[in-house]
């Protein structure tokens, strides 16, 4: 019997350095796109897919997410029956409709030490990762939603998503290569973070969303750090990929990196013409 994904992890401890000052007292994750934080929109985007439990790895400074994600008594208290109280109606039922569970990730040790700092709260079942920075919207089905259905398939494998990139921007991603096994479905056979353009095998870069097996955690104990001296998760993918235990999709929908100012103004402009 398949297990059913209904966890999603949220890594969410990085400093944000590329939006000082404003990221000093602020987590990037917390940052607005209109009057929305990047954070609600990849809940939103895991409870679209069928999860009813976020999985939240947090670090210093960053009490303002789960401060979010609770009931805020007095403030409701002061806008109930007012014009206002309708604002408030999205937050409110995800608060308490979903469960939300935290831990900190003590040292930054990369993004696959941040997810092995996630395994008490996800445990021995299939997950899915979200990075918030990471904006992706499809009005049709969600990212996460479109991978989830995939992994109903292929329950065996994790899941990659990827989109093509200009080749000059290959260094700033982890790039694959593999053989397309249905449209737009890649077996993984081979990985690389972060390669030069002149190094990199394709110009398929992988993007903040995955769908994990519980095998990964092993996999990422045993991965030594890499590039940067950090635990990379394209290095213990690419352990699995070598089992062919990964897949690459090439996911439906427009995506948004809300980790630099141009691709958060973007998506600013973006939800605004849409009226979202």
């Amino acid at each position: 019997m398949i297990k059913k994904i209904t966890k999603c992890l949220f890594p969410v401890a990085g400093y944000g350095t590329r939006f000082l000052p404003a990221t000093k007292a602020i987590p990037k994750e917390m940052l607005p796109i209109l009057t929305k934080p990047l954070l609600q929109y990849g809940v939103e985007e895991a409870i679209e897919a069928g999860i009813d439990t976020m999985a939240i790895v947090t670090g210093r400074g960053k009490r303002a997410v789960e401060d979010h994600f609770d009931k805020s008594y007095e403030l409701e208290h002061q806008i109930v029956n007012t014009s206002k109280e309708s604002l408030m109606y999205g937050i409110r039922n995800i608060v308490e409709n979903y469960t939300f569970t935290y831990t900190r990730q003590v040292e930054m040790k990369g993004l696959g030490h941040a997810i092995l700092t996630g395994q008490s709260l996800i445990g021995d079942e299939p997950f899915g990762v979200i990075l918030a920075d990471d904006l992706c919207y499809n009005k049709d089905k969600a990212v996460l939603a479109q991978m989830v259905a995939l992994y109903e398939k292929y329950p065996d494998k994790c899941i990659v998503a990827i989109e093509g990139i200009p080749k000059e921007f290959t260094n700033k991603y982890g790039i694959i290569s593999g053989v397309e096994i249905d449209k737009n479905l890649y077996l993984v056979n081979d990985m690389i973070e972060k390669p030069e353009p002149k190094d990199a095998p394709s110009n398929l870069a992988i993007i903040g969303r995955y769908i994990f097996i519980p095998e990964i955690f092993d996999v990422i104990k045993k991965t030594k750090p890499g590039k940067g001296d950090e635990v990379q998760i394209t290095d213990a993918l690419l352990t699995l990929a070598k089992k062919e235990k990964v897949l690459a999709y090439k996911f439906d929908g427009v995506r948004f990196d809300c980790g630099n100012v141009d691709g958060f103004v973007k998506a600013t402009n973006y939800f605004y013409e849409r009226g979202e």
